[in-house]
């Protein structure tokens, strides 16, 4: 398949979702010798600093989009898997203040990259966004935790693998009942995170919960269609797993 069939074209440039937020969608990269699209957040703060969430690979052209939206000030790397771009804007950024989920700087990938972590992110929202930004911690087995972010004037929920919504026709035609059957294609986790999330026990159904209750409008996450519309309704059924 030709990349563009596999992403969501146009590529590494920032398309408004609503004030104050974009998406970047990016790809294809390889997982378990797939090839996936991912996508980036960015969200503008109210002093005009920009926050980018899972950074995608750094690109010159739209490091100077961004730059025309607002001060690049923090990147934010919201759990084990998606970090590794975060090193690239860090050269260009030399400033940059960049947060990462709990656990991330004890793995050992992580230390052997050279990759800096200026801070952990906790419960609660930093001083920096704390206004503007609500911030859950959904946790789970293994040292696995995902950081959601929910911008509330826009009421824009900001996931990254704990929903994954791949469209059937934009994968390999032999690994679409594979993929079926691990249920990204569905509008959920894979099998395997729900399965390190969900033996987390009432810590993490009580995370869902949050979610939730917040009652966002729209979702975002990295890979696959995201939510545009109905937002709450169809994060309750993605977590339907995790509810119950």
């Amino acid at each position: 398949m030709k990349p563009d069939q596999i992403t969501y074209p146009p590529l590494n440039v920032p398309k408004t979702v609503i004030d104050g937020v974009w998406i970047v969608d990016s790809g294809p990269l390889r997982a378990m010798g797939l090839p996936i699209p991912v996508r980036m957040t960015v969200i503008r703060l109210s002093g005009g600093a920009l926050l980018l969430h899972s950074p995608t690979p750094f690109d010159v052209r739209l490091n100077d989009d961004l730059e025309q939206l607002g001060r690049i000030e923090h990147l934010i790397a919201p759990n084990s898997g998606h970090w590794t771009f975060v090193r690239e804007w860090q050269a260009h950024h030399p400033d940059v203040v960049t947060w990462a989920v709990p656990g991330l700087r004890e793995r050992r990938q992580v230390r052997r990259s050279g990759i800096r972590l200026n801070h952990d992110l906790g419960a609660s929202a930093p001083d920096e966004w704390r206004e503007e930004i609500e911030q859950i911690i959904v946790p789970g087995l293994a040292g696995f935790a995902e950081v959601v972010l929910y911008h509330k004037a826009s009421r824009t929920m900001v996931l990254t693998d704990l929903v994954q919504n791949f469209e059937p026709e934009k994968l390999p035609r032999l690994v679409r009942p594979l993929a079926h059957l691990a249920g990204v294609t569905g509008g959920r986790a894979p099998f395997y995170l729900r399965t390190i999330v969900k033996l987390k026990g009432l810590e993490a159904k009580a995370a869902a919960e949050r979610l939730i209750a917040l009652g966002p409008e729209r979702i975002i996450f990295s890979h696959g269609q995201w939510f545009e519309e109905d937002g709450t309704a169809r994060l309750r059924k993605s977590l339907e797993w995790l509810l119950d």
